[in-house]
Protein backbone atom coordinates (compact mmCIF):
# COMPACT_ATOMS: atom_id res chain seq x y z
CA UNK A 1 0.00 0.00 0.00
CA UNK A 2 0.99 3.28 -0.66
CA UNK A 3 2.68 5.10 2.30
CA UNK A 4 2.65 2.18 4.23
CA UNK A 5 6.22 1.72 5.13
CA UNK A 6 5.66 -1.71 7.91
CA UNK A 7 7.23 -5.04 6.83
CA UNK A 8 6.91 -8.25 8.58
CA UNK A 9 8.86 -11.77 7.69
CA UNK A 10 7.64 -15.11 9.56
CA UNK A 11 9.33 -18.39 9.56
CA UNK A 12 6.10 -20.77 8.99
CA UNK A 13 7.08 -24.69 10.24
CA UNK A 14 4.69 -27.20 9.34
CA UNK A 15 4.16 -28.61 12.46
CA UNK A 16 1.86 -28.21 15.16
CA UNK A 17 0.24 -29.98 17.95
CA UNK A 18 -1.66 -32.67 15.77
CA UNK A 19 1.78 -33.41 15.29
CA UNK A 20 2.88 -34.75 18.15
CA UNK A 21 2.22 -38.44 20.10
CA UNK A 22 0.62 -38.31 23.93
CA UNK A 23 4.08 -38.48 25.17
CA UNK A 24 4.86 -35.77 23.36
CA UNK A 25 2.13 -32.76 24.19
CA UNK A 26 2.88 -29.44 24.58
CA UNK A 27 6.27 -30.15 22.52
CA UNK A 28 5.63 -27.43 19.66
CA UNK A 29 4.99 -24.82 22.08
CA UNK A 30 7.79 -25.81 24.10
CA UNK A 31 10.32 -25.55 21.24
CA UNK A 32 8.90 -22.12 20.60
CA UNK A 33 9.34 -20.77 23.66
CA UNK A 34 12.75 -22.07 23.42
CA UNK A 35 13.80 -20.32 20.77
CA UNK A 36 13.38 -17.19 21.83
CA UNK A 37 15.58 -17.75 24.98
CA UNK A 38 19.26 -17.37 24.27
CA UNK A 39 20.96 -18.28 20.62
CA UNK A 40 25.01 -19.41 20.57
CA UNK A 41 25.87 -15.45 19.93
CA UNK A 42 22.80 -13.79 22.18
CA UNK A 43 20.91 -13.80 25.31
CA UNK A 44 17.26 -13.62 25.69
CA UNK A 45 17.84 -9.99 27.22
CA UNK A 46 20.06 -9.33 23.52
CA UNK A 47 17.41 -10.79 21.41
CA UNK A 48 14.73 -8.50 22.60
CA UNK A 49 17.04 -5.74 23.14
CA UNK A 50 18.02 -5.83 19.47
CA UNK A 51 14.46 -6.17 17.94
CA UNK A 52 13.48 -2.93 20.12
CA UNK A 53 16.28 -0.67 19.36
CA UNK A 54 14.72 -1.17 15.62
CA UNK A 55 11.47 -0.58 16.82
CA UNK A 56 10.42 -4.29 15.80
CA UNK A 57 7.76 -6.61 17.27
CA UNK A 58 9.17 -10.27 17.84
CA UNK A 59 6.28 -12.90 18.10
CA UNK A 60 5.45 -16.40 17.71
CA UNK A 61 2.27 -18.85 18.36
CA UNK A 62 1.47 -22.58 17.72
CA UNK A 63 -1.65 -24.14 16.51
CA UNK A 64 -2.46 -27.62 15.62
CA UNK A 65 -1.21 -27.28 12.20
CA UNK A 66 1.38 -24.67 12.39
CA UNK A 67 4.57 -22.95 14.60
CA UNK A 68 5.18 -19.36 13.28
CA UNK A 69 7.83 -17.29 14.37
CA UNK A 70 7.50 -13.81 12.80
CA UNK A 71 8.79 -10.02 13.48
CA UNK A 72 6.40 -6.77 12.12
CA UNK A 73 9.20 -3.74 11.86
CA UNK A 74 9.48 -0.54 9.57
CA UNK A 75 10.68 -1.12 5.75
CA UNK A 76 14.29 0.13 6.47
CA UNK A 77 14.91 -2.55 8.97
CA UNK A 78 13.71 -5.67 7.59
CA UNK A 79 17.59 -7.06 6.88
CA UNK A 80 17.99 -6.31 10.98
CA UNK A 81 14.78 -8.66 12.09
CA UNK A 82 15.31 -11.26 9.06
CA UNK A 83 18.50 -11.57 10.82
CA UNK A 84 17.46 -11.75 14.12
CA UNK A 85 14.92 -14.26 13.10
CA UNK A 86 16.62 -16.91 11.16
CA UNK A 87 19.88 -16.44 14.33
CA UNK A 88 16.79 -17.72 16.72
CA UNK A 89 15.85 -20.35 14.34
CA UNK A 90 18.95 -21.96 13.00
CA UNK A 91 21.13 -20.83 15.54
CA UNK A 92 19.28 -21.64 18.88
CA UNK A 93 21.20 -22.45 22.43
CA UNK A 94 18.94 -24.78 24.18
CA UNK A 95 20.64 -23.67 27.26
CA UNK A 96 19.83 -26.77 29.71
CA UNK A 97 18.84 -24.23 32.48
CA UNK A 98 16.46 -22.45 30.48
CA UNK A 99 15.31 -25.87 29.17
CA UNK A 100 14.38 -26.74 32.88
CA UNK A 101 12.73 -23.22 33.38
CA UNK A 102 10.64 -23.58 30.23
CA UNK A 103 9.50 -26.90 30.96
CA UNK A 104 7.82 -26.19 34.30
CA UNK A 105 6.26 -22.71 32.02
CA UNK A 106 4.23 -25.40 29.24
CA UNK A 107 3.25 -27.86 32.21
CA UNK A 108 1.45 -24.93 33.48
Amino acid sequence: MPGVRSAAIGIFVNVGSRNEAPAENGSAHFIEHMLFKRTTKRSAEQLAFDMDAIGGQGHAFTTRENTCFYARVLDTHLNTAIDLLTEMFFDCAFDEEELASERGVIIE
